[in-house]
């Protein structure tokens, strides 16, 4: 019989030794679910799930944040292209200041659980424990600690950062593509001098305190979800 509790789990680094011992104890389909964005002022926050295959290893597995873009790049595509299984979900600005961002971060991680084909059979999460039925265990800076979390900040990283390219070339004088959405010198001026698009988070007070007029942070992200399940109908 498959062992729902796997009970204490020590100190792991960056080995796939967690994933090993729990697929020891019965558990064939392991996924790590990060999330990346959360502390963006524009655009969505993204999750990715991922299921790695213990028959094709993707080396060099680490914390996005610790590798360099290009590298990242040339993970992902190797996670894509070994992984039993892997998903990307997104969570839109409007929904991040109707709901706030912790709890959009975790609709972003559980939908991304969702959309695994097949279903996984425990969580490996970055942090946050998800509310789903699915034996779990949220580690602190887990994309640290295990190669399957890791992965899915890696997948959810390079997704996020290829859309923001794609808006830079929508809204270029806020310069997308260099900071990501992030607040940095440079997106503070264009904010001074442009005001907040329709996808920055108005609840977020750097972008809040340069609107160019008085924000109703409830109404606002309220009018656009309604707006956007009307085009959905």
């Amino acid at each position: 019989m498959r062992e729902r509790n796997p009970g204490p789990v020590t100190h792991f680094r960056c080995e796939g030794t967690l994933e090993r011992e729990l697929r020891a104890r019965g558990f064939q389909a392991v996924a790590g679910v990060d999330e990346v964005g959360r502390g963006a002022l524009f655009g969505p926050v993204v999750a990715a799930a991922v299921i790695l295959s213990p028959d094709r290893p993707v080396r060099g597995l680490n914390d996005s944040k610790l590798l360099d873009p290009e590298r990242r790049t040339v993970l992902a595509e190797r996670i894509r292209e070994r992984a039993v299984a892997w998903s990307v979900a997104a969570v839109d600005a409007a929904t991040i200041d109707w709901v706030n961002i912790y709890q959009a971060s975790r609709m972003a991680m559980e939908m991304a659980v969702a959309r695994l084909a097949p279903a996984p059979d425990f969580l490996l999460i970055d942090a946050m424990p998800l509310s789903l039925p699915t034996p779990q265990r949220p580690l602190i800076k887990g994309d640290a600690q295990c190669h399957a979390i890791a992965a899915a900040s890696i997948v959810a990283k390079v997704w996020r950062d290829e859309r923001m390219r794609v808006w830079d070339e929508i809204f270029p004088q806020y310069g997308l593509a260099s900071h990501k959405g992030y607040f940095t010198p440079e997106h503070a001026k264009a904010l001074d001098e442009y005001g907040p698009t329709p996808l920055h988070r108005l609840s977020f007070e750097p972008v809040r305190e340069r609107s160019l007029f008085p924000v109703d942070v409830d109404r606002w992200a309220g009018a656009q979800l309604d707006l956007f399940a009307g085009a959905a109908s």
